[in-house]
């Protein structure tokens, strides 16, 4: 074959029982630091009871979201460099440990510090699990995977609120974090015994300094909208300082990227209109989507007295909403080509939900509270999933991966400063508010108990706990009303989202994304593989495909016979019955396609051997270049003949989607005989 048809690299992939294990224990991975983003919220208020500080409740989730943000594009440098799964394994270490620790704090310091590590490991997993199937997955068949992963975060989305409050419920918040270890531990039980790391690298010139730097600005801005109003003052010299020099941090990531080698966000993407406008965008639904999950559960376990589960059971119509949209507007997209209407529709239901949210009091029915939470998860879901689409509809291959990984960047760090500055609001207020109730309090009683620990409540007589409650309630109802404009602002941006006609690759859905969880940090090669093994998956049955490829490339033979033909072609010499095992049937059914290759002089059969000729070669070659001519249209307006890694992936993947054992089972097995013999 000519260089446009080269073979596909051979590469040792685990198959069969040595997959399922590996793919288990990934899903069981990401699982884990999935759910450690929302399994949290509905143990927080007894978490604050068990160790006090209410007012540094926010940093208990603000911890984890920066710490796994900022570190994920360290894991994603550090694997390609040297080797994913001891990289793997060390991160699920790092969570491990971090999880025990959450386990056994005896404050809040120690609850955030620990936090902080557990997160730095759980970027590692996000981020690992995501590189690692692409190692053991071939690209062909990637894309039945997708589903199973984006399960994931659905599950994590919809159930991590329910469990949480079950553990406080039945055995202790502790346990939100001990689950983690006998899971985790299976996961690397499995990981160190059948993973295996593949022999290729890429060296990279990791970009350190602009790491550090994005943590130090993103903490300090974080820092600004804690204590702002709350410990100091706006104006002390405390807040302005450490504003002043997050700006200058900030200043100074922007040159620092200017001259990296790889930088971990080119700054000239924020020049393009559609990254900007999404990446603000993003961070607002991020903003909303956190500091909700943060706070409502505090609002139905203080105010509505209801146990944890059933907050949890609550928070069911968010997360439902949120997936539902998330879904259909995929789905939509996917058949309309149409993609600005979703945010121009979701970014108001946002600011209406969280408007009605801020009406709600003590006496709020549970049905009016699960259509306000139902309406703020469905204007989420349209948003998240799309952002992603618009921006790689835009940008330019290059910068392809930074581009999907910037929008999820800002969606985590909105979602940092939305608990921050809801948590910020809700203590300000609440010291406000408790103010006028002190005199009502009994003699002695220190109004700050009730501030930093609402299980005091049970120690006030009814009509005092009462006025508490509303004090409560109108705190946390001031904190929606301040995200009301957040929203709004959003809905304004969305109004200058430009709309172009979709890409073929953008078409292709990557529900992790529309679930919206992780932080991500992805190559243009990557998203380019997600795209075309989603698109393969497409193309319809395996027959219809070889016939389509052998009319382009004027090969008149059976599906059966060209799919034997590139096998053949890929081994060089097979013998008959390796032949038929590799497609899953019996010898007899497959030797009448055989013999067409045989008659054509495309294979030549000595002593039970199969051999290809320098014409079935060429023959095969035809079929493959076919096959990367059909990948390369999906790619119009990517300019594969400018980018030399994209015409590789194009060979590479032609070469290895004809000739694939899961397509010979699918070929024979529609051509099966009606009574073989």
């Amino acid at each position: 074959m000519t260089a446009a048809t080269t073979p596909p690299r051979t590469t040792t992939m685990p198959q069969g029982r040595d997959l399922a294990v590996i793919l288990g224990s990934l899903m069981l991975a990401m699982l884990l630091a999935a759910l450690d983003q929302t399994i949290v919220s509905t143990a927080l208020p007894t978490i604050v009871s068990d160790l006090g500080g209410l007012n540094h409740l926010s940093w208990v989730v603000t911890a984890y979201l920066l710490a796994s943000t900022a570190s994920t594009p360290l894991w994603g440098k550090l694997g390609d460099q040297y080797g994913r799964k001891r990289l793997f394994q060390t991160s699920i270490v790092i969570f491990l440990v971090g999880s025990a620790l959450c386990g056994l704090a005896r404050n809040m310091p120690e609850l955030i510090a620990f936090r902080a590590l557990q997160g730095l490991g759980g970027g590692g997993l996000m981020v690992l699990v995501v590189a690692i199937v692409g190692d053991v997955v071939p690209p062909r068949r990637r894309g039945r995977y997708q589903g199973l992963f984006g399960a994931v975060f659905g599950v994590s989305s919809v159930c991590g609120p329910l469990l949480g409050g079950w553990f406080v419920d039945n055995l202790s918040w502790r346990w939100v974090f001990y689950v983690n270890l006998p899971v985790g531990a299976l996961a690397l039980a499995a990981v160190a015994a059948v993973l295996r790391d593949p022999a290729e690298r890429h060296r990279h010139r990791i970009d350190y300094l602009g790491i550090a730097l994005i943590v130090g600005w993103s903490v300090g801005l974080v820092l600004v909208t804690t204590w702002g109003g709350t410990r100091y003052a706006w104006s002390s010299p405390q807040v302005i300082t450490l504003a002043v020099v997050s700006l200058v941090l900030v200043v100074a990531w922007v040159a620092v990227e200017r001259r990296a080698a790889e930088p971990v966000m080119p700054p000239r993407l924020f020049a393009d209109p559609v990254f900007s406008l999404g990446a603000a965008i993003s961070f607002v639904v991020g903003f909303a989507m956190f500091g909700a999950l943060t706070f409502l559960p505090i609002f139905l376990q203080v105010v509505r007295g209801v146990s944890p589960t059933l907050s949890g059971v609550h928070l069911l119509p968010m997360m439902l909403g949120m997936l539902v949209a998330s879904i259909g507007s995929g789905q939509l997209i996917s058949h309309t080509g149409r993609y600005k209407v979703f945010p121009v529709v979701g970014t108001p239901l946002v600011a209406i939900a969280l408007f009605l949210l801020s009406r709600m009091d003590e006496t709020s029915s549970t049905l009016s509270m699960s259509l306000r939470f139902a309406l703020l998860g469905f204007g989420i879901g349209l948003v998240m999933q799309v952002l992603v689409i618009a921006v790689q509809n835009t940008v330019s291959y290059e910068d392809l991966g930074a581009a999907t990984s910037g929008v999820t960047f800002f969606r985590q760090i909105g979602g940092s400063f939305g608990v921050a500055v809801f948590g910020s609001v809700f203590s300000s207020r609440l010291a406000d508010d408790m103010r006028e109730v002190a005199r009502a309090l009994p003699p002695g009683f220190d109004p700050a108990a009730v501030e930093g620990n609402a299980g005091v409540l049970r120690q006030l007589p009814p009509d005092v706990a009462g006025r508490v409650l509303h004090a409560y309630a109108q705190s946390i109802d001031a904190v929606f009303l301040w995200a009301v404009p957040v929203a709004a602002v959003a809905f304004v941006l969305t109004w200058f989202l430009r709309e172009q006609p979709l890409r073929a690759t953008s078409q292709t859905r990557d529900y992790g994304e529309g679930f919206g969880a992780a932080p991500t940090v992805r190559s243009s090669r990557y998203e380019i593989e997600r795209a075309l093994s989603e698109l393969m998956r497409r193309d319809g049955r395996a027959q219809e495909v070889y016939a389509r490829l052998g009319r382009l490339a004027g090969v008149d033979l059976p599906a059966g016979s060209m799919w034997a033909l590139c096998r053949i072609a890929r081994d060089g010499s097979v013998t008959g019955a390796e032949l038929a095992e590799r497609a899953g049937v019996p010898p007899e059914w497959g030797r009448p396609c055989v013999d067409r290759l045989v008659d054509a002089g495309y294979v030549a059969r000595a002593d039970g051997v199969l051999t290809i000729t320098p014409e079935g070669r060429a023959a095969a070659g035809h079929l493959v270049e076919a096959r990367r001519e059909g990948l390369a249209r999906h790619l119009a307006g990517w300019s594969p003949q400018d980018h030399p890694e994209l015409t590789e992936l194009l060979t590479r993947l032609a070469a290895e989607s004809l000739g694939d054992e899961a397509d010979g089972k699918a070929v024979y097995h529609g051509e099966r005989p009606l009574a073989p013999s």
